[in-house]
């Protein structure tokens, strides 16, 4: 069989992509993944116990676009969640990101208003001119009190670099607040897939234009006809480390099941300092299952292992850079997802990056 297209990589940009190509277009489409299941990064299972855990570390679900919940409510229905996280200074679990509640108890004010708050930070921040890196970010919004305490050590173990080396954009996707919102995030939209991310995925393919193949390395593809590739893998992969490799950070899961209904007061609960390990999650809270026992995750950010978080800093943009200009030359591949374009991309801007490329595509521009 000849095929349209070949995507590789059965994560959440190419199966949008096969989605779009083989339900719109009318494609036929060959989808492959190396790993034994479809979802990428959101893959979802249950676990020994019977508990449904997310296997690359937590996934919510967070967007201001109604069109991206549209679209996806076509494969899936919706659990509303809104994810709030602790984290433990001086033996004390405050609010995270910061707020109104995390500077009374760190700093054992009593402020009751916003402007207070804003007052304080005015006190504290330090003024830097030129933005150039998530420290500078954060010290010039709330000083360098907060920073040490709720950010300095937790980059460096997350990253494996400080954060004075890392883009403004990595801690500047937390929020800072003078209210009492202690919400993770600000989107409008705070959903999760009622049934799971692998549920979901596999509504999202089945169609008959799409056949679906795990367990296969495209490096290791042979004898497969087909037009168009549509590439989500490792940029620098493709382009077999041509211009070196584009840094990556993984993470080491130990997970351990407890006989009681709840271990947590929330999903997730930050370690910013001497502990070796960045979080501990429990999944119950996020997929709203019942069950009597409970499953946490401790995160132990590594720096091999499977390519998690794309490393955003000045000498990683410019080696990206350069594969780009690769990858513009060739006009029967397109590249799209965060490893692909080595963005660190919420799952909503993957789903408007795959949109705008099957846009290009169906109007003949790509």
């Amino acid at each position: 069989m000849k095929y349209d297209y070949l995507i590789v990589g059965a994560g959440l940009a190419g199966c949008v992509m096969a989605e779009r190509l083989a339900n719109v277009s009318g494609k036929k489409i060959l989808l492959i993944d190396k790993r034994p299941h479809i979802g990428g990064n959101c893959y979802d299972y249950y676990d020994e116990h019977g508990i449904l855990i997310h296997g690359y570390g937590p996934h919510l679900f967070h967007t201001n676009e109604q069109w991206i919940i549209d679209y996806l409510s076509k494969f899936t229905s919706w659990r509303q969640y809104e994810y709030r996280v602790l984290s433990l200074v001086n033996d004390v679990l405050v609010p995270m990101p910061i707020n109104r509640k995390t500077v009374n108890m760190i700093f054992e004010t009593k402020f009751k208003e916003e402007d207070e708050v804003r007052i304080f930070f005015e006190k504290e921040r330090e003024c830097i001119d030129k933005i150039e890196s998530s420290e500078d970010y954060v010290v010039s919004r709330v000083g360098r009190r907060l920073y040490d305490l709720l950010y300095k050590n937790y980059t460096y173990k997350q990253w494996g670099i400080e954060a004075k080396i890392l883009a403004s954009s990595v801690c500047g996707r937390i929020p800072i607040r003078t209210s009492l919102d202690d919400r993770y995030f600000d989107d409008r939209f705070q959903l999760i897939p009622l049934h799971g991310y692998t549920e979901m995925f596999h509504t999202m393919i089945n169609h008959p234009n799409i056949e679906l193949r795990l367990n296969i390395d495209y490096q290791n593809l042979k004898d497969e006809k087909y037009d168009k590739l549509i590439y989500t893998g490792l940029v620098d992969e493709y382009f077999n480390y041509m211009h070196g490799k584009l840094p990556y950070r993984s993470i080491r899961f130990e997970y351990e099941t407890f006989n009681k209904e709840f271990l947590q007061i929330v999903a997730s609960i930050h370690y910013p300092n001497e502990q070796l390990f960045t979080r501990t999650i429990e999944f119950k809270h996020i997929t709203g299952q019942h069950h009597p026992k409970t499953t946490i995750a401790k995160e132990y950010p590594i720096a091999e292992g499977e390519p998690y978080y794309p490393i955003p800093t000045n000498e990683s943009a410019e080696i990206y850079r350069r594969y780009q200009k690769e990858a513009e030359k060739l006009n029967f591949v397109a590249f799209v997802g965060r490893m692909a374009t080595y963005r660190y991309y919420n799952m909503d801007q993957v789903i408007s990056q795959s949109m705008a490329l099957f846009e290009r595509i169906a109007n003949g521009r790509e």
